[in-house]
């Protein structure tokens, strides 16, 4: 007998509209209707992520069993689970999401998730398989703090510096993804006993941070830390058109980049006795519904759950 999911409400202000266009895109293989709710639970999820992670994870389970080979529906999951401390459930979805999107921008989290399930060293393997010159540069940076937080893991804190030292690292100009990645450089040169070039780089991170407080998320703001002037706006379509909202930075005043990855491994098949396989019995049934509805329709769309 599968167990009962009951859907959580969802409050009468949010309506589909709310969604990212590219993600409504995506739940044009739906109906109308089952693609409004999905789209309202997606929201949900979203909006109650930081506050309430477990309420945001209803949500992506209640989405997922409407709508579970759309790749935003899987990523949001992942996500949710992440948040809830369910790092098995995270590497199972991120892989799917991988094999359904084609895409490499969570590539960070995989990373996190299988230090999560208590693999570092897989953890490394899955951020080495991937060229790092093809992600957006908020990508090459959260990569690089996962993988240093790898290192310390197995306690290798000087290679945990260098997984840091990469070009977005330049410490006199805030992007979205400075502020955390500062914060990461500053943790490992306190773990190196480096205390005053820790302190050095925790104040950039929090003047970094200040500075981008209330940035709108369709501007580039690149703010010149050290200087006084007041930032200039850049409007992301005509700065770079083919970036995904990051900057290029000097790569003579950044610090080395990381050494190049090594050769690809296969990191969506599990690994032997891989804990992402022990999902919990509602998220199975829920899969394992969804895929019984795909295999009686035998189109490849998503049918709608009444």
């Amino acid at each position: 007998m599968r167990p009962r999911h009951d859907d959580p409400p969802i409050a009468d202000r949010i309506t589909p509209k709310d969604l990212d266009r590219a993600a409504r895109a995506e739940l044009k293989t739906l109906s109308k209707e089952n693609a409004e709710t999905v789209a309202r639970h997606l929201v949900a999820a979203s909006e109650a992520l930081e506050d309430d992670p477990v309420l945001a994870h209803r949500h992506a389970l209640s989405a997922s069993r409407r709508a579970g080979r759309v790749a935003v529906v899987r990523e949001t999951l992942a996500i949710t689970a992440y948040a809830t401390g369910d790092f098995a459930l995270a590497l199972r979805e991120l892989r799917t999401y991988r094999r359904i999107s084609g895409n490499d921008d969570q590539i960070a989290l995989m990373v996190d998730s299988e230090r999560g399930v208590g693999r570092p060293d897989r953890a490394l393997e899955v951020g080495r398989s991937v060229d790092r010159s093809t992600l957006p540069a908020a990508v090459q940076a959260a990569l690089a703090i996962a993988m240093s937080g790898a290192r310390l893991d197995l306690d290798q804190p000087d290679l945990a510096l260098a997984e840091l030292e990469v070009p977005q690292l330049d410490p006199d100009r805030a992007f979205s993804y400075s502020p955390a990645l500062f914060a990461a450089y500053a943790e490992v040169l306190e773990e190196l006993g480096r205390s005053a070039d820790a302190a050095h780089w925790r104040a950039r991170s929090e003047r970094a941070e200040a500075a981008l407080e209330g940035v709108r998320p369709d501007f580039i703001e690149v703010f010149e830390l050290e200087v006084e002037e007041e930032p200039v706006a850049i409007d992301a379509d005509e700065a770079h058109p083919e970036s995904d909202g990051s900057a290029e930075v000097d790569a003579e005043a950044a610090a080395p980049e990381a050494a190049a990855p090594e050769a690809a491994t296969d990191v969506d098949g599990p690994a032997e006795g891989d804990p992402a396989d022990a999902i919990e019995p509602e998220v199975a049934a829920i899969l394992a519904e969804t895929a019984d509805l795909d295999d009686e329709r035998g189109d490849g769309s998503d049918a709608e759950r009444g």
